[in-house]
């Protein structure tokens, strides 16, 4: 269920029973081909239907997160660490102030998991809460599920291309690209991280079947709804 369709009131009696909370983050940023919301929107859907057998809350996606590298990309924005890491910190302080007591973080951008190394340093500031940071994309089935249909996958290919991630009207490249160099790219600017990707898809094709995406989308909200049922000690 999502905060959105709820009133304080159903909260309120909810936590009476329930303490679990889902707070989904994204970003918004350069993903090739697809929907510059594209991590966001795989959050907060991931976050949805994995709480939702559970009747866990899940609250709105966190459009927002740490990509400085693609600044040069039009649309692409980018908070400072030490601002997301506040904007974490704001949001378990309201959560845990409202009684909730296990709250988990379903991330969807890689350049957000600095942003969760709080957590622990938050945790020991406030006994009793438990806060977990799920990066759904590799967890480890899911992980296992993308490179049992093709090791080569990576930023803005095939791996984000879903049914909710692709734009109408939008013809995707039918090549496989050579994947970018990672540590090469780490010691470029957003100027240079632009010449060098060129359209935003670190490696790998643009697209694979939809039976395909869908195995790998049922192995992570299987894994994310593990992680909300637990151990939360």
């Amino acid at each position: 269920m999502k905060i959105a369709e709820m009133n304080w009131m159903q909260v309120e009696e909810k936590l009476k029973k329930d303490a679990r909370a889902v707070v989904p983050v994204g970003s918004t940023e350069q993903h090739g081909y697809l929907s510059l919301a594209t991590d966001a929107i795989l959050a907060e859907r991931m976050a949805t239907e994995a709480a939702e057998p559970l009747g866990v809350p899940v609250f709105p996606v966190l459009y927002y997160g740490i990509t400085p590298y693609f600044r040069a990309y039009p649309a692409s924005i980018s908070l400072r660490l030490d601002t997301y890491q506040r904007i974490i910190a704001d949001i378990l302080e309201s959560l845990a102030g409202s009684g909730f007591k296990r709250i988990l973080f379903v991330n969807g951008h890689g350049g957000n998991i600095p942003g969760g190394s709080i957590l622990q340093e938050w945790m020991n500031a406030h006994p009793g809460v438990t806060v977990k940071w799920h990066n759904w994309w590799n967890a480890p089935r899911t992980a296992a599920a993308v490179a049992a249909i093709d090791a080569v996958a990576s930023h803005a290919s095939w791996m984000e291309n879903f049914a909710w991630t692709r734009l109408a009207g939008v013809k995707l490249p039918q090549t496989r690209k050579q994947m970018i160099d990672l540590a090469r790219m780490r010691m470029m600017d957003a100027a240079g991280v632009r010449a060098y990707l060129g359209d935003g898809n670190f490696g790998g094709v643009y697209e694979k079947p939809d039976d395909q995406m869908m195995q790998v989308w049922r192995a992570g909200v299987e894994e994310t709804r593990e992680a909300l049922e637990g151990p939360w000690a």
